[in-house]
């Protein structure tokens, strides 16, 4: 067998317990939902109600609960780093002595859902924030003095990024003198040189 992904800790030891003992017609529900939201780690994957549900539901206190969902998290979060294959992955659970039923849960989530949870990973850590749109403005600033009638013109760059976490657009407003927008295009273009040259 691969060398072992998930630790004999103690407190695994105490959650694969817990786990053991969770109605088995109620856990691959559980696992969908977990392997759906592991990517999104700036939200937690249930409410506080949800929570209380699941608490009545699988008859666990709420420290209990947390250690399970925290585990499974943990092994599916292993799971995606190690890119396991399936069987793998029931070997593994199996080594940890999760009983049968479960290890064959964890596998058929696994098996429907891992390759995209793993390639929402890879989005993830590629393009934390993506850029959607880009609109510009000038603002044209006259002097306060009579005397000095100078006009400093300046270029507004209004960027709406987005990402994985939330579905809101974020725009972010950059303000350039003539200067600045003149070493931020000198910029674009030596990035642009390189990009060309890789492609």
């Amino acid at each position: 067998m691969a060398a072992p992904v998930v630790p004999q800790s103690n407190s695994i030891r105490r959650a694969v317990s817990l786990l053991n003992a969770v109605d088995p017609g109620r856990f691959p529900r559980l696992l969908s939902r977990l392997l759906q939201k592991l990517h999104l780690k700036a939200e937690s994957t249930f409410s506080e109600e949800e929570e209380e549900k699941l608490q009545i539901a699988f008859s666990l206190e709420k420290q209990d609960l947390h250690l399970v969902l925290e585990t499974i998290s943990f092994i599916l979060e292993q799971a995606v780093y190690h890119n396991l294959k399936p069987a793998s992955l029931q070997q593994q659970l199996q080594s940890i002595n999760l009983d049968q039923d479960k290890a064959e849960a964890f596998t058929s989530v696994w098996a429907a859902a891992g390759q995209d949870t793993i390639e929402k990973f890879r989005q993830r850590v590629l393009t934390p924030q993506k850029l959607e749109t880009v609109g510009w403005q000038l603002n044209l600033q006259m002097a306060e003095s009579m005397q000095a009638k100078l006009k400093s013109p300046q270029a507004v760059l209004e960027l709406g990024v987005s990402n994985e976490d939330s579905k809101n657009l974020k725009k972010v407003f950059v303000e350039f003198s003539h200067q600045e927008l003149f070493e931020f295009y000198n910029k674009l273009e030596t990035i642009q040189a390189q990009l060309d040259s890789l492609t």
